[in-house]
């Protein structure tokens, strides 16, 4: 994340002063980051630069969620799991993840497991990782292929990283409204 563009990406109606442009391997491009349900609907979807890390962004993410309840009762503000790839295995995430009592389906990156083994019994107790459940985690891809199916979001027309949102959450109520039965 660039600097001072943290606390803007906590209001979402505020634009970053880098208009969510960043330095990437192909030159200036914007990253989607959103957490999505178990079918690859979206839930919470913020714009960043395109170097931005995906861990970074993870604490916002998670701030913007509530999930609607069945019957009676308040929004719930977390999920009962996470599925994440090897850019979320972090302390702080997983430490985050605990305290809510949150499962997290996050595989450990070799690194991390050889940093473990190398410290030994001071390097703690790997993390617990269901394999099974894991193998959902493709519902995330999906749901990010989706989003980029459209022209507009996928090469980034919009100079406003607020315009460009509205584009993506556009697309997030269409998303919604199919699966709801609403549009054909």
């Amino acid at each position: 994340m660039t600097q001072g563009a943290g606390s803007n990406y906590n209001n979402l109606h505020a634009e970053p002063p880098d208009h969510a442009l960043g330095r990437s391997r192909g030159g200036l491009s914007t990253k989607i980051h959103q957490l999505v349900d178990g079918h690859g609907r979206p839930l919470v979807v913020l714009v960043g630069p395109g170097q931005a890390g995906d861990a970074p962004m993870f604490g916002h993410l998670m701030s913007h969620l509530c999930i609607d309840r069945v019957g009676p009762g308040w929004p719930r503000p977390r999920p009962d799991r996470v599925r994440g790839d090897k850019a979320y295995s972090s302390r702080t995430i997983r430490r985050h993840l605990r305290e809510r009592g949150i499962a997290a389906v996050i595989p450990e990156p070799a690194d991390q497991q050889g940093h473990q083994k190398r410290r030994g019994s001071l390097g703690g107790r790997p993390p617990v990782f269901d394999r099974v459940d894991y193998r959902s985690r493709n519902v995330v891809e999906r749901g990010f292929c989706e989003v980029k199916q459209w022209r507009g979001l996928a090469t980034r027309y919009d100079k406003l990283a607020l315009t460009y949102r509205g584009g993506i959450m556009l697309k997030m109520i269409v998303t919604w409204l199919r699966a709801l039965g609403d549009t054909p």
